[in-house]
């Protein structure tokens, strides 16, 4: 991956004189003021108060307008609400600029100032729209940090003292601040009588700071020439080494997990994490090539040429980065040769508008030219999906020629490939298309327009045949969506609850239409798993946890099989589905492995057939997991249960006999259960399969014994209830010590089978004996007390 950039002189302003003096003029002041105002124009500013854009269709820069002679900008910030398009939008035509005299002004698109405000008393550092556009801060080096509503007017004073403070930014969801003061950073939360964050974060001034809207965490560069990467509650997550010249800027990709840094003459590209790549102005010419690399390179310029960056801001869509430097210069950035690997198929972008699809195995190349800029593109399942500014466009490994085309697409974010269909997040809604070009499913859900310029790839997750959102306003739901044909599904969700806020989420890619599930890591980094439907079709809301202490999780391509990245260990789960229920399945089909060869920072970036790719510090490390699972999952799916038989005697191990055994039981073959309980020495199971295959046959009673050894205890008092079971549906409560609802099936009932009360009250006086207690369950004191009035009566 590489970012090509180009240096955009100043000379081509209105009214420029020699080509001398312009020069001399752009090296003058530095440029400390840029921002995007669509993904297609860059507004800047200098100390000469001059408003200029640049635009990327002419290559040109205009004078805009011209500030008062008394009016020197220190910040600017471009306010985009759904105005993320080249054109521009509603919400945003609206420009923050603040000054050294502590004023700030609010302009119109035509650059008319809408409202001018005093508002400090020292220079205003930094002026930031908040994310969802509801307000502004401004914090100042007299120490103060204040909240305007949009319109200018003072709402709060949310930090008061006397230390200058360099920069401030908004959280993620509007609902924090971060700030620097010294060699401090300082967190503070809008929320009422909150407390304030502060920790010591570098040993000289904190330059620049950018949080990030997917990963929740914040960067920082001082004076002390490293770079830092935090969480949100201040804990240290990297540090780098030290460079040659102080941090003076960081920025965050919007859309993707990139951090950008800048110091003088240098450039760096960085994992969020703040681990993998980084770039380096190289040549002193205008054809600078700022090379991704998986290691540190120090090489820079040999003379002083762009100098230090002061700015730097990516486009809405994530794909340009643009940067004001201590010269007067405006670089402009943007990513080309990201690649992308699925199966044979390679796809890696050569420049802004074409893309190179190679066939690994028949060592063919296709060059795909798009008339627009490519703004995103996904592969996988044998098909290569492409965003374009305007446009998505379709390919088919089979019919490289023939494209299918989508217009009136704009600002698409994420593109995620499935078995079946493929989705777009882009600035309007979420969509879900065919692999034809047709519409499958426009999803919503209480909110969820407002919800659409907060979501994430990591709020996103397709499966087989379920679309997986989690709700931003609460981030403990997660919305299901069916993709079944047919289904009523465009307003009407299934919703889970979590206990915990979720961090990721993950659908399962394969399986059948009763075999789906989703998975998901909440914020104590736990993993739980739970069924997108059962086997009746009906949607289940148990929610099972199979293991701790996770970093990202990620569903093999065509099998259900789970991969888990730990702190130094990852582990595989081969039944995470079927045995989530079964402590015991899990810890059987459960393989964890040491990561301590493989680095720091380990994450997954793939998981097709039986090759498990990893990626630590920029290296690829692909890893082959257990084929015989894999074989087995496959002759599963297909229902070849004598074939899936051998696999298990031919492999010998505990694993696949486990497997084999849970998905048994889910699809009621008993006899094949029974066996591969006994390969796996799991006694107590072969004994209630037993007991199991002496009642009859596809009766009420053996479903719901059959549901109850899945763990699925509602399910089996839906069968026994629903084929006329009362009593066996009251004993089933009365096994499980369920009192409460042992009581309400035989009040319910007591017309039809008055004799069950008295055996649920019996059953309750043996139980109360032999915990030598009197009763204490308000339902069942009055049962109790009447009871024995009608003893004393006799």
């Amino acid at each position: 991956m590489k970012l090509k950039t180009r240096v955009c002189k100043k000379s081509s302003i209105k009214n420029s004189e020699s080509a001398k003096e312009s020069s001399k003029s752009t090296t003058t002041y530095p440029l400390s003021c840029v921002d995007w105002s669509s993904n297609e124009e860059i507004y800047f500013m200098s100390d000469d108060r001059q408003i200029s854009k640049w635009s990327d269709v002419s290559r040109d820069s205009v004078e805009v307008a011209k500030l008062p002679d008394d009016f020197v900008p220190t910040d600017l910030h471009w306010l985009l609400l759904g105005g993320r398009s080249s054109g521009g939008g509603k919400g945003s035509d609206t420009l923050l600029i603040c000054s050294n005299d502590g004023r700030f002004v609010i302009l119109n698109k035509s650059a008319r100032v809408e409202r001018s405000i005093s508002a400090h008393g020292a220079a205003i550092s930094s002026g930031r729209w908040s994310p969802d556009g509801a307000g502004l801060l401004t914090a100042g080096e007299d120490g103060v940090i204040k909240i305007w509503s949009r319109s200018g007017m003072l709402r709060s004073t949310v930090v008061q003292n006397e230390e200058a403070i360099r920069c401030a930014r908004w959280a993620p969801n509007s609902t924090s601040i971060v700030f620097c003061q010294g060699g401090h950073i300082s967190i503070k939360p809008l929320a009422a009588n909150s407390k304030l964050i502060r920790w010591r974060a570098h040993d000289g001034l904190v330059l620049s700071l950018s949080w990030s809207p997917q990963s929740n965490v914040i960067a920082s560069g001082g004076e002390d020439f490293r770079f830092k990467i935090w969480d949100a509650q201040g804990a240290n997550l990297f540090t780098s080494a030290a460079e040659e010249y102080a941090i003076t800027s960081v920025a965050f990709n919007p859309e993707k997990d990139y951090l950008l840094v800048g110091t003088f003459n240098l450039l760096k590209l960085c994992h969020s994490n703040g681990v993998s790549s980084f770039i380096d102005l190289k040549s002193p010419d205008h054809k600078n090539f700022i090379a991704l690399q998986w290691s540190y390179n120090t090489a820079r310029f040999s003379s002083p040429y762009v100098g230090s960056l002061f700015n730097l801001c990516w486009s809405a869509d994530g794909t340009q980065a643009s940067c004001g430097t201590s010269t007067g210069q405006l670089i402009v950035a943007y990513a080309i040769e990201q690649q992308q690997v699925s199966g044979n198929l390679k796809a890696t972008s050569k420049s802004r508008k074409s893309i190179t699809l190679k066939d690994l195995a028949a060592g063919t190349q296709d060059i795909l030219d798009f008339p627009q800029r490519v703004v995103s593109f996904g592969l996988g399942y044998g098909h290569l999906v492409v965003a374009t500014t305007n446009q998505v466009h379709i390919y088919n490994e089979k019919y490289i020629n023939t494209p299918i085309i989508i217009d009136g697409r704009n600002d698409t974010r994420v593109i995620e490939v499935g078995k079946k269909y493929f989705m777009i997040l882009d600035a309007l809604s979420i969509w879900v298309y065919t692999y034809t070009g047709r519409l499958h499913l426009n999803p919503r859900y209480p909110g969820s327009q407002a919800q659409i310029p907060l979501l994430t790839w990591r709020s996103l997750s397709l499966g087989l045949d379920v679309l997986a959102i989690r709700d931003s306003s609460d981030p403990t739901v997660l919305h299901l969506f069916d993709l079944v044909p047919g289904a009523s599904r465009q307003y009407d969700p299934h919703s889970l609850r979590a206990k915990q806020q979720l961090v990721q989420i993950a659908a399962c890619r394969a399986g059948t239409l009763e075999d789906q599930f989703v998975a998901f890591i909440d914020s104590n980094r736990e993993l739980f798993v739970s069924e997108s439907r059962n086997l009746n079709g009906e949607r289940t809301d148990e929610i099972y946890k199979i293991g701790t202490q996770l970093t990202a999780i990620m569903w093999a391509s065509e099998t259900n099989i789970m991969v888990g990245v730990h702190d130094s260990c990852y582990s595989i789960w081969y039944c995470p589905g079927e045995g989530a229920s079964d402590p015991t399945i899990i810890a059987l089909t459960t393989i964890t492995l040491d990561t301590t060869e493989f680095g720091k920072h380990v994450t997954i970036e793939s998981f097709e057939d039986c090759v498990l790719t990893f990626r630590s510090a920029g290296a690829l490390l692909p890893v082959n997991v257990n084929m015989y699972c894999e074989i087995l999952h496959r002759a599963l799916l297909e229902g070849q249960w004598q074939q899936a038989l051998k696999i298990c005697r031919m492999g010998q191990h505990s694993s696949l006999w486990a497997t084999l055994a849970a998905v048994a039981t889910r699809k009621h073959q008993l006899q094949i259960s029974e066996e591969a309980y006994s390969a796996a020495l799991q006694i107590d199971k072969v004994s209630y399969l037993q007991h199991l295959k002496a009642l009859t046959p596809s009766s009420a009673e053996q479903m719901a014994e059959n549901s109850l050894m899945l763990g699925r205890m509602l399910e089996a008092e839906t069968i026994l209830l629903h084929g006329k079971k009362i009593e066996q549906a009251v004993g089933l409560a009365l096994r499980m010590h369920n009192w409460r609802r042992a009581l309400e099936i035989s009040q319910k009932h007591k017309a039809e089978q008055p004799e069950l009360m008295s055996q649920v009250l019996q059953e309750r006086r043996m139980y109360l004996k032999a915990l030598q207690r009197d009763e204490w369950d308000p339902l069942y004191l009055p049962l109790v007390a009447k009871e024995k009035a009608g003893n004393t009566s006799e």
